[in-house]
């Protein structure tokens, strides 16, 4: 694969962590993920892949914390070295797919420093330079009319939880890509736009955009 292919052959994979929060510092935890890889720039849902991860202590409540996400239901999760195998396997090598995706590679570099994608693609970088006024994934989501979509191929899940945003960004991505550019760009090209460098994740946003 070179970058000069179009961006549908390159191997992008949507990517959505839910965590206590940027305020807990190093003590911050993940508490679920979602991958899906994206087939010909769509959700290839077939190989859809989430969790919750037991963070191993109480989780404070926080507005941004699904309710469904209690201490009683996390308990019952695996731990982070449980899932590290299967992750690396569905990653490595990849272009993460995310909205404000640095965001979620601080607090998965922190993690799972075992981790190697091939870079980033941000859903929001690239909704700022198609001039978008919407910044949160829930608003552009519904901007674009995506939100049933997202709904058909999350059934069981819901906006602010791993598997709905993570579906949400890789439907956006298409949209914003298709809005951007008249006929379909190279990785190159995409990356040009809303590639996000590993190294600025500290410059990120604090919390993920909703």
């Amino acid at each position: 694969m070179t970058e000069q292919q179009p961006w549908t052959d390159a191997p992008l994979v949507a990517l959505d962590l839910e965590g206590t929060g940027a305020q807990d510092r190093e003590n911050e935890a993940i508490l679920e993920i979602a991958a899906v890889p994206l087939a010909g720039g769509l959700p290839a849902m077939a190989q859809a892949y989430e969790t919750l991860i037991n963070p191993g202590r109480p989780v404070p409540r926080r507005p941004w914390i699904s309710p469904g996400l209690t201490d009683a239901v996390l308990a019952q999760a695996p731990s982070p070295g449980v899932v590290d195998p299967d992750l690396a396997t569905r990653l490595e090598g990849r272009y993460l797919v995310g909205h404000n995706v640095g965001v979620d590679w601080r607090l998965l570099h922190r993690r799972f420093p075992d981790v190697h994608p091939a870079g980033m693609i941000d859903t929001l970088r690239l909704a700022k330079r198609t001039g978008a006024t919407s910044r949160s994934l829930s608003a552009l989501v519904e901007d674009y009319d995506l939100t049933g979509r997202v709904s058909e191929l999350a059934p069981d899940g819901r906006p602010h939880r791993a598997l709905w945003d993570t579906v949400a960004a890789a439907l956006l991505l298409k949209a914003l890509v298709t809005e951007q550019w008249s006929s379909p760009p190279s990785l190159a090209s995409l990356l040009a736009s809303a590639g996000e460098r590993f190294g600025r994740h500290d410059d990120c946003e604090q919390q993920t955009l909703l």
